[in-house]
C-alpha cells in the first residue's frame, strides 16, 4: 500500500477465496482500498452459484459504488431517506443477489466460525496423513508463511514430475475423490499471449507449473466431509 500511495495508485484486492483469511493482523479484503470476494458454488461461503462482496475501504469510494451496485442510480439514497427520487446517476449494472441467495448464503456466515474450524481441521488431517510421502521425498505439503492466517480453502500437493501427478490423479478419482490440476501460468494462457508480455528470462515458471513440482493435485475441504 505504500507503493501505491506514493504513485497515487488505488489498489483493488482480489480476495476471492480469502474469507476468515489474515495477513499481518489484518483480515484480507481490507487491506486495497476495495476487497472483493467471492461466494461462487466452489469457495468457503456460497450463495448457491454466481455470487460475492465488494468490501470499500475508502469512505470517498462509498457513494459511487452503491450508485455503480444499483444500475447506475441513486435508489440506495431513496429508500435510506436521503432523496425525494432516484434518478440515472452513473454507469452500472444489476449486481443485486436474489432473496433467496443471499438467505442461503446469509445462514453459512451465521456458522462462519464453525465451518472455518471444520475446514481447518480436514485441511490438517490431510496434512498430517500425507506427511510421511513428504518426508520421502514423494511429495511436497503446502506451507503457510510466516504472518498468514489460511481458510483451507483448498489442500495442494507438488508431485515430482507431470507422470506422478496423472497418476495421483487418476487414481483418486477411481476412488470418487476429486482432485484437479491448477494452474496454467497466466502469460502461457491464450489471452496472456495475446496482451500480455513476458519480461525476463523463463526459467522456472512454465517447467515448474507444466510438468513438475508446482504441478498441483487440489481437493476442495468442504465440512460436509468428516475428518474421520
Amino acid at each position: 500500500m505504500a507503493l501505491a500511495k506514493k504513485h497515487n495508485l488505488f489498489v483493488v484486492e482480489d480476495a476471492a477465496q480469502g474469507v476468515m483469511s489474515t495477513y499481518k493482523g489484518r483480515a484480507l479484503g481490507t487491506i486495497g482500498h476495495i476487497g472483493c470476494f467471492s461466494f461462487h458454488e466452489t469457495k468457503n461461503y456460497t450463495a448457491g452459484g454466481e455470487g460475492g462482496a465488494t468490501l470499500i475501504n475508502d469512505k470517498a469510494l462509498i457513494e459511487r459504488a452503491e450508485i455503480i451496485r444499483e444500475k447506475g442510480t441513486n435508489r440506495s439514497q431513496f429508500f435510506r431517506g436521503q432523496v425525494d427520487k432516484y434518478t440515472w446517476r452513473d454507469i452500472g449494472s444489476s449486481y443485486l443477489m436474489s432473496d433467496l441467495q443471499a438467505a442461503y448464503l446469509w445462514a453459512q456466515l451465521e456458522a462462519a466460525d464453525r465451518i472455518n474450524q471444520q475446514r481447518l481441521a480436514l485441511w490438517q488431517n490431510y496434512y498430517d496423513a500425507l506427511a510421511p510421502l513428504a518426508k520421502a521425498g514423494r511429495i511436497e505439503l503446502p506451507s503457510i508463511p510466516d504472518g498468514c492466517v489460511q481458510n483451507a480453502h483448498m489442500f495442494y500437493i507438488k508431485l515430482r514430475d507431470i507422470d506422478d501427478r496423472s497418476a495421483l490423479i487418476n487414481f483418486l478419482k477411481e476412488a470418487e475423490i476429486m482432485a484437479v490440476f491448477h494452474y496454467i501460468p497466466l502469460h502461457g494462457c491464450p489471452a496472456g499471449e495475446h496482451f500480455g508480455e513476458f519480461h525476463g528470462e523463463d526459467r522456472y515458471t512454465t517447467k515448474r507449473a507444466s510438468a513438475c513440482c508446482a504441478c498441483r493435485c487440489s481437493t476442495t475441504c468442504r465440512p460436509s466431509i468428516s475428518v474421520r
